[in-house]
């Protein structure tokens, strides 16, 4: 069980702590546990134990990827993946009493553990282990007492250390320590892949730095990137002999044999530092590793200047919410900042929809930066604009894309990896069948319309006006482009549609008994796409003239291009059926599932297409979603904004046909996906707050409870994480970036009433926000130049610098948003 301790003045919970070793919980603990930096991280796993059941070790560097060919159901499948580097973290231990041989390897799961436990510090970002171990032979009497801290240093990328104290009791001897910095690694962290080519390195080397320093040099295959770690071990206050190394091909192994009396304790220091090939201004990495491994301080230096640096991201990052929600928050935020911290603007690296902490998704960058770059934007927007960065850098590859499917302009992958190629797999195994299928996820060609919608909200919350104009405006351009050349016109309809897609539902990607992938018309590629057409329009006018003629002349535009799009982005069409918003044109010919049945045989329903094929059914059949498809529409609009969406394209949205909405939607979605319970969640707080906990519960604990049964431990579901942040930062407190200032609309439920947010805001820093149901309070650093214009209901305020207000809503009134359905 994991239980969390407070600390603090304000009783905030920073600790996670497991009791116990249960290897059924291992996986999901490792990536729990993680520790990074931006650049790389390292699981949670024991350092005592290598590969295999129960635990998956793994260390990952942001953006090292490798491509394999695989046999699968007699084809030839090529798949990149985001490699398993060595492993630094192998430190076993045995114990030698006096006049007798040495006992075995000490580890937890062995015999001989007692008492076992693991603390993830979040302020500090360190994982404590503690162990006891006790010799059967006398009853218990002699033990040994384990404790090791591992840290992945915030301040220094390249460097991690563990330090691990050895306690005898009851006995005096030898403790044997053996070290290890082990290249026999591959990339084993999902079953469902087993199947597949996973040894990524190859060309491993060791060598020694010192009487105390090895090092190990490998490559990955194809990607030639070359990879070294060196590793420092140390015994703190010992003046003995150094270790004895032994080195192989894949392994270098520094083993130590320290005396240790009765009551008395020894500490062992293990530094490491990991480069690549891929670091800027190194003249190569295995001299890189080894110079930083022998310049690092000794451990407790280490330990305090990553703390410090730990402390400056935790205050550009203030979230405070209290009670359990509040500690899983910090949790999720931890995990955030582990993957994307200020290092990461220094890298061309996107948004790894499993973060750095496994191996699912092979690493690849979905389109879950549309949930993790609005929570940056107003804490890191240098780290927003570097992985906006990433994608402006793949634009060629999405504009080839495009052009080799027979269109202009740019068709975002919707997995990307190294280079921005397509790397969605077209085949995927169903557990529940073993069969192997085709998978047409290539077709969400919406993950386009997220890349603008990111360049949009980036540029709002931040005003960096050059990169709209500059890379910014080229992205959004290309991918308006590519919608209107898509478009296709239909005379019967008069109206523009938008054929052969796969929608955010994922579950539905063909027609009932089509040999045809792809649906005509999924309303929410189409609305998005028109708001990306009228952005389009909109920057093509707003770019200074030299800048707007240099654009379309590089990119070969006619002048009158826009025109098109404008009356593209007006006349798209958008299926109904019932009364609401249909999911794609034909969805209404769909068949109505059985849910209570499928619930009351099997349960757990998330992965209802898995369920159906093995039933020799499809899931192409029914009226069933995945995750939530249309009503994301109410993730990533204002309810102002998404009225004047269908008032763009001839339809309009009220009140009450959006709850409408809702409630033909929910009862039909399977939520799949840990993103679905988000949106839910989110669309609710908006129209009926009362049923949003249910749903904002599951989107908070889908981690840490591993609610999806087991897809936890293969990595950790970043977009989830990052958007429960983004619930309590925007969706509860109604938070508008706009140029006139910020835009309130409070929304908190029940559960979340009271919190505090700070956010950086165009040219204002560190603005605090306290949500008191009813109440707002801002409160402006007086470091700012300039006073905060905030809008709360209508009605403007100014805040100056060094101050802090209260704003009242008016009387009576729960929120501007549900006073306007009373009017």
């Amino acid at each position: 069980m994991n239980r969390h301790r407070e600390e603090g003045p304000a009783a905030l919970a920073w600790t996670w702590t497991y009791e116990g070793f249960d290897p059924e919980q291992e996986r999901l603990r490792e990536a729990l546990c993680t520790l990074g930096n931006g650049y790389f991280a390292t699981r949670g796993s024991a350092s005592e134990t290598s590969a295999g059941a129960p635990h998956r070790p793994g260390t990952y560097a942001a953006g090292c990827y490798n491509r394999l060919t695989s046999a699968v159901a007699g084809r030839q499948v090529e798949n990149e993946d985001m490699v398993n580097l060595p492993n630094w973290l192998p430190l076993r231990y045995r114990v030698r009493v006096e006049g007798a041989r040495p006992g075995p390897w000490l580890s937890p799961g062995g015999p001989q553990l007692v008492e076992h436990g693991q603390t993830l510090d979040l302020r500090h970002g360190t994982l404590t282990r503690r162990s006891v171990y006790a010799a059967a032979e006398d009853g218990g009497e002699r033990r040994l007492c384990v404790e090791q801290c591992r840290l992945v240093h915030m301040g220094e990328p390249h460097l991690a250390a563990q330090r691990t104290s050895f306690t005898a009791e009851g006995w005096t001897g030898e403790v044997e320590v053996e070290a290890a910095l082990d290249g026999d690694v591959r990339n084993v962290g999902v079953d469902r892949y087993a199947d597949l080519a996973n040894r990524h390195l190859t060309g491993g080397r060791t060598g020694t730095g010192g009487p105390d320093t090895v090092w190990l040099c490998c490559r990955t295959i194809n990607s030639d990137i070359l990879v070294a770690l060196a590793s420092r071990v140390r015994v703190v206050g010992h003046r003995g002999d150094g270790a004895d190394t032994r080195l192989a091909d894949r392994k270098a192994v520094q083993t130590l044999t320290i005396p240790v009396n009765c009551g008395a304790t020894v500490v062992v220091d293990k530094t490491v530092a990991l480069y690549t090939s891929r670091d800027p201004a190194i003249s190569g990495p295995r001299q890189a590793a080894t110079d930083a491994v022998r310049r690092a301080p000794g451990f407790s230096r280490l330990l305090a200047s990553h703390h410090r640096a730990w402390e400056n991201i935790w205050r550009r990052a203030a979230l405070d919410v209290p009670g359990e929600a509040g500690t899983i928050l910090r949790l999720h935020l931890f995990h955030v900042l582990q993957t994307l911290s200020p290092h990461t603007a220094e890298l061309d690296v996107g948004v790894p929809a499993r973060g750095l902490h496994g191996e699912a998704y092979r690493g690849h960058v979905f389109w879950d930066e549309l949930f993790v770059l609005p929570y940056l934007n107003l804490h890191f927007p240098e780290v927003s604009r570097a992985l906006l960065g990433y994608r402006h850098r793949r634009l060629p590859a999405a504009c080839r894309a495009a052009r080799d499917a027979g269109r202009v302009g740019a068709m975002y992958p919707w997995q990307s990896g190294s280079d921005g190629r397509e790397e969605s797999q077209r085949l995927h195994l169903n557990p529940h069948s073993g069969r192997w299928l085709e998978d047409h996820s290539h077709l969400q060609h919406h993950v386009g319309s997220t890349v603008a919608y990111n360049v949009w909200q980036y540029a709002k919350a931040s005003g960096d006006k050059n990169f709209l104009y500059g890379e910014g405006a080229e992205m959004v351009i290309q991918i308006a482009r590519f919608w209107a050349d898509t478009a296709v016109w239909d005379p019967s309809l008069e109206r523009y549609r938008v054929r052969g897609v796969v929608g955010p539902d994922e579950y539905h990607d063909a027609y009932p008994d089509s040999a045809a992938p792809g649906l005509d018309d999924n309303a929410y590629t189409n609305i998005t796409a028109a708001w990306v057409l009228a952005r389009g329009v909109e920057l093509s006018r707003a770019l200074p003239g030299a800048r707007r003629q240099e654009l379309f002349e590089r990119l070969r535009m006619d002048a009158a291009e826009p025109e098109r799009w404008d009356d593209v982005a007006h006349r798209l069409h958008v299926p109904y059926h019932e009364g609401v918003v249909s999911q794609f044109e034909g969805y209404a010919d769909l068949g109505e599932l059985d849910w209570d049945r499928y619930r009351g045989q099997y349960g757990d329903i998330r992965r209802l297409d898995r369920i159906l094929e093995a039933e020799g059914d499809s899931v192409n059949r029914y009226k069933a979603s995945k995750q939530a498809d249309v009503l994301m529409l109410g993730y990533l609009f204002s309810p102002r904004e998404l009225a004047g969406l269908f008032r763009q394209l001839g339809h309009q949205l009220d009140d009450e046909s959006w709850r409408a909405t809702i409630d033909y939607y929910l009862p039909r979605t399977s939520h799949g996906s840990t993103l679905s319970a988000l949106v839910s969640a989110w669309v609710l707080a908006r129209a009926r707050r009362n049923e949003a906990w249910a749903y904002a519960e599951e989107a908070l604990i889908g981690d840490v409870a591993d609610i999806q049964g087991g897809t936890t431990g293969e990595g950790i579901h970043l977009g989830a994480m990052a958007g429960t942040l983004d619930f309590v930062q925007r969706c509860l407190t109604g938070l508008e970036t706009r140029d006139d200032g910020l835009w309130l609309d409070p929304a908190p439920v029940p559960q979340l009433s009271k919190f505090r947010v700070g956010i950086r805001y165009l040219n204002h820093w560190d603005v605090d926000l306290w949500i008191r149901a009813q109440r707002v309070r801002v409160a402006v650093p007086e470091s700012n130049e300039d006073p905060v214009r905030v809008v709360l209901d209508g009605s403007p305020s100014a805040v100056p610098p060094g101050t802090a207000r209260w704003l009242d809503l008016p009387r009576g009134r729960v929120s501007p948003v549900r006073a306007r359905r009373r009017r």
